[in-house]
């Protein structure tokens, strides 16, 4: 029982990994599609399909092993350059990928993969290769890996290439933990023989007593002289998952073993002695001279494996691991909660005076900070992954609208919180759809307009404080404001005579339903995609900007919050309300005076340095019925519309911050990032300063102000 789940383990840990791969061989796919004469990209491509296929019969999974075999194969002409790289054979090549991603699926147990699909695949892959024999092609997507067809002609080994034919001595000493992985080095070794003549011998001089015999180690190695057209990368390339755990040699036999010999029965005998490397020896015929000493292994030299090692010759650790996405969470959500615990146990330290217990209190705040700080550093990961799935994107609707399309990337390497990056895909890849379908005009057009004939549109990522900017721009036609006015007053969004800047224009185009298309295709024009942009967004606690310059493009800025679970936020105090603002966000804090109020003639304005700088009262925004205390403090903060100022009574000092969702009921409350709670157990909420200066500023133009009212 306790075996079977080690396996299921390691499967689950496949089905992982090679979706992982997978985004791998797509990303290799499309840029080779661009470079079809790099080598580099074709070896990614190998790799990837191979290590799928390898891993794939190592686990049972045989269809997916064998279907990826024959694209693998495919591929191998390429690398041999008896194939060229084409438009076609990468989209059959991608058609194929789509069809492994099925098969995953099926394989974790949601939905089935439709088995036609991928006898017409290799059908096509027949066609494309120049391979006429079908018997055997289409057993190819449902034969064991342990037997691929070798008669098919899409299957054939390297060894059937043209070339000449040699021996290579192999020497395969697998890891003693080897069988624990779930690895069957039986099934490597029927791959090897595959490649051209095999001839083994197996040691079994490292196996114990029975009763020291643990029979999950192996104790096996295994003397191989293989007779092959194939390199050495291509011999290797069938180790290539066992690498860093098995001890592996690969070199030439000078002298090829004669086929009269092996015509008169000889077999290769491999003779072991202990603390001896082994050497190789042919018993000759009667009246046949001994093969020369050439074909004997040169006598052992202390040297490293050349293609590999025992994972015993390292230390005995990885590093990196792969944790489950919820254990991660509850480990976050724990150290969140203990953070609040830190906070109340300050708390209690000052309020007590004792020496003791705020040393305590000092050393596990500091131990917090540390621990806080690790964990949310464990969920930062570079958006790069999810930028690289819109490749396929941006090529399929290319081809799909007739348009030329280069997808080109920026700061790719950006981290941000894992629970953002899931929420990404969606707003990214409507935003991409809407730039193809409106914004990217045909060619000709484009070259009427003077520009190229080729479209780009630009994915970037840069850190800005506490936040991640992600802009999506592209150099089509840009947005018709006018067009974009007119369809707003015809839904009833504006006034006929309404005074509209740009910007409160292009933000109409996040409304519900919203669309300017004139017809609606399968790619746009149901005012759905940006809707779902503006909702995702504003879950994550983001915000959009939409710029456009007519005929130069249009670009889409999301500001998103580097993490959604621990934020360094500024704590302060008005009337008997607790706020916190992002700490990230904040310049400086100064003092502001009735002197200074009356300087500035009842205008909610402060002069800092030279610089006028406008305030919100947060007294008088959120209504507080309190007393006004004779000295306030001004936080200065930056903002997308500038610098502005918050007016508080008192600044309580720095404060980790635990966000804590509000509910649905609160969540149409724009101006509140979410609460937290304080080491006295009152509640705190959490300001947005960029939404509140928009509101701020909103409200100011939709009404004369009024004496004293807020910015």
């Amino acid at each position: 029982m306790a075996k079977e789940q080690t396996i299921d383990k390691f499967k689950l840990a496949f089905l992982e990994e090679a979706r992982e791969i997978l985004v791998e061989l797509e990303s290799a796919l499309l840029a080779l599609n661009e470079n079809p004469n790099d080598t580099e990209l074709m070896g990614r491509a190998f790799r990837a399909l191979h290590t799928i296929k390898g891993s794939g019969s190592m686990f049972g999974f045989d269809e997916l092993a064998g279907f990826s075999h024959n694209l693998e194969n495919a591929f191998d002409e390429v690398r041999n350059g008896r194939l060229k790289v084409t438009a076609e054979l990468i989209n059959l090549s991608l058609a194929a990928l789509d069809q492994i991603k099925a098969m995953l699926e099926a394989a974790s147990g949601r939905g089935a993969a439709d088995s036609g699909v991928s006898a017409e695949i290799l059908a096509k892959l027949r066609r494309l290769t120049g391979k006429s024999d079908t018997r055997h092609a289409a057993e190819a997507a449902s034969s064991s890996p342990s037997s691929f067809p070798s008669s098919s002609p899409l299957a054939e080994s390297p060894a059937a290439a043209v070339g000449a034919a040699r021996d290579w001595q192999i020497r395969f000493s697998p890891g003693s933990d080897l069988l624990r992985t779930g690895t069957n080095p039986l099934l490597l070794l029927r791959e090897l023989k595959q490649m051209g003549s095999l001839r083994t011998k197996a040691s079994m001089a490292a196996i114990p007593p029975i009763g020291e015999l643990d029979p999950e180690r192996c104790y096996l190695r295994w003397e191989m002289v293989l007779t092959t057209s194939a390199a050495r990368e291509a011999i290797s390339d069938v180790f290539i998952f066992v690498a860093d755990s098995c001890e592996l040699t690969i070199e030439p036999v000078i002298e090829r073993v004669t086929e009269s010999v092996i015509e008169r029965g000889a077999e290769p005998a491999l003779e072991i002695t202990a603390g001896a490397k082994p050497e190789i020896t042919v018993a000759p015929a009667a009246g046949q001279a001994s093969i020369p000493d050439a074909v004997a292994a040169k006598p052992a030299e202390k040297k490293p494996p050349p293609w590999g090692r025992r994972a015993s010759d390292t230390p005995d650790n990885a590093s990196s691991i792969r944790v489950p996405a919820a254990k991660l969470d509850q480990f976050v959500d724990l150290v969140g909660e203990l953070v609040t615990m830190q906070a109340r146990l300050g708390e209690i330290a000052a309020r007590h005076e004792d020496a003791e217990v705020a040393t305590v209190s000092e050393e596990i705040e500091r131990l917090t900070t540390a621990l806080r700080e690790s964990s949310i550093s464990i969920r930062m990961l570079p958006i790069r992954a999810t930028f690289e799935r819109f490749r396929r994107l941006v090529h399929d609707l290319a081809r799909d609208l007739h348009k030329e399309v280069e997808l080109t990337m920026e700061g790719a390497d950006t981290e941000l919180d894992k629970s953002v990056i899931d929420e990404l895909n969606d707003p990214l890849m409507h935003l991409i759809r809407n730039s193809m379908d409106h914004g990217i005009e045909p060619a000709d057009r484009r070259l009427a307009a003077g520009k190229r004939p080729s479209a780009t549109i630009h994915l970037s990522a840069q850190h800005s404080g506490a936040s991640v900017l992600i802009r999506v721009a592209d150099d089509g036609g840009g947005i018709n404001a006018e067009a974009v006015r007119a369809r707003a007053i015809e839904k009833g969004l504006a006034a006929a005579d309404a005074q509209l800047s740009e910007n409160e224009i292009f933000n109409f185009i996040l409304a519900p339903g919203f669309s300017t298309a004139k017809q609606i295709t399968d790619v746009s024009g149901r005012g759905v995609g940006m809707d779902v942009v503006r909702r995702k967004v504003e879950g994550l606690r983001g915000t959009i900007d939409i710029t456009s310059k007519a005929g130069g493009g249009t670009t889409v800025t999301l500001r998103l919050p580097l993490t959604l679970a621990i934020i360094d936020g500024l704590l302060v105090r008005v009337g008997e309300a607790y706020f916190v603002l992002p700490l990230a966000t904040t310049l400086e804090c100064i003092e502001l005076t009735r002197q200074d109020i009356e300087k500035a003639n009842g205008k909610h304005v402060a002069y800092v340095r030279g610089e006028i700088i406008p305030y919100i009262r947060l007294r008088e925004y959120f209504d507080i019925k309190t007393k006004q205390p004779e000295r306030e403090q001004i936080l200065v903060a930056e903002t997308e519309d500038g610098h502005y100022g918050f007016v508080v009574d008192q600044v309580l000092g720095d404060h980790q911050t635990v966000i804590k969702n509000l509910g649905r009921f609160y969540r149409h409350v724009e101006l509140i990032s979410g609460a937290t709670i304080l080491g006295n157990g009152s509640v705190a909420l959490i300001l947005d300063p960029h939404r509140l200066v928009r509101e701020a500023l909103r409200s100011t133009a939709a009404r004369p102000r009024a004496k004293g009212a807020a910015v």
